[in-house]
């Protein structure tokens, strides 16, 4: 799906604000609030926005330890496997393929160290993982995202 600048412009009120109102967002945007659902239905229809959710902070649910999981994995596991296998653990908030001798890499969050050494152990438990390496986050020096403007 093409989308025009009417859409990106809804597409980036949503991102900052998920809650506004369909009458908020058309203000911006200079829609009527029905032209503004109207387009919102479309795009989610047709995959553009692919759903709503919270950001909760993590230490609110008590997950205040955070690791860096590099895995290593047999003969040719593709990416589709290692991501199926890898969302079925909660504490993986994200995971993503990587150049250099690790095939992937993983950002959990955990309660504790002891919580990480768990995770790991059942990373390390999947049919084509070879070894893990990790790295426990002591401090977060830089904490950004990306601004749309």
């Amino acid at each position: 799906m093409r989308l025009d600048e009417l859409d990106r412009a809804i597409i980036r009120a949503l991102v900052e604000d998920a809650r506004a109102t369909y009458a908020e967002i058309g203000a911006q945007v200079g829609l009527s609030a029905p032209a503004v659902k109207r387009r919102v239905d479309r795009l989610v229809a047709s995959g553009a926005i692919t759903g709503f959710s919270a950001r909760v902070e993590p230490s609110a649910l008590g997950w205040t330890t955070e690791a860096y999981v590099e895995l290593y994995c047999r003969g040719k596991t593709s990416p589709a496997e290692i991501g199926m296998a890898v969302s079925r653990h909660p504490e993986v908030v994200s995971a993503c393929t990587v150049t250099g001798e690790a095939d992937a890499l993983l950002h959990i969050r955990a309660t504790d160290v002891r919580h990480v050494e768990r995770v790991i152990e059942r990373l390390a438990a999947e049919p084509f993982v070879v070894r893990t390496k990790s790295s426990i986050v002591l401090s977060r020096l830089v904490n950004g995202s990306l601004q749309n403007g």
